[in-house]
């Protein structure tokens, strides 16, 4: 069950990555609520996934899905470049992230 509150709290970090793009500096009132709501969810269920997980294996995990999602998601939404070495990079992570899985 941790494992699957981290990856929903690594999704919601995700979502407050990129919704910090569409907060303009917090100017937005819609999206700058949606972005903290996420932000503050993805705390607390990080706080509750650490209860059984091992601190360095479940920040790294929920750190590694933000960073994969919000590449991403930038290049989809924003036309970001995906060259060949960034999409090698996001496989690495996310290699990371699978043996960071089946050790702990």
């Amino acid at each position: 069950m941790a494992w699957l509150i981290l990856l929903l709290a690594g999704l919601l970090e995700i979502v407050w990555a990129v919704g910090l793009k569409y907060t303009a500096g917090f100017t937005k009132p819609w999206p700058s609520i949606i972005t903290l709501s996420a932000m503050i969810a993805s705390f607390v269920l990080l706080g509750h996934a650490l209860r059984t997980l091992p601190l360095g294996v479940a920040y790294s995990v929920w750190v590694g899905i933000g960073v994969v999602g919000t590449v991403v998601f930038g290049a989809w939404l924003f036309d970001e470049s995906l060259s060949l070495l960034k999409i090698v990079s996001i496989l690495l992570i996310l290699l990371g992230i699978v043996g960071l899985k089946l050790t702990s």
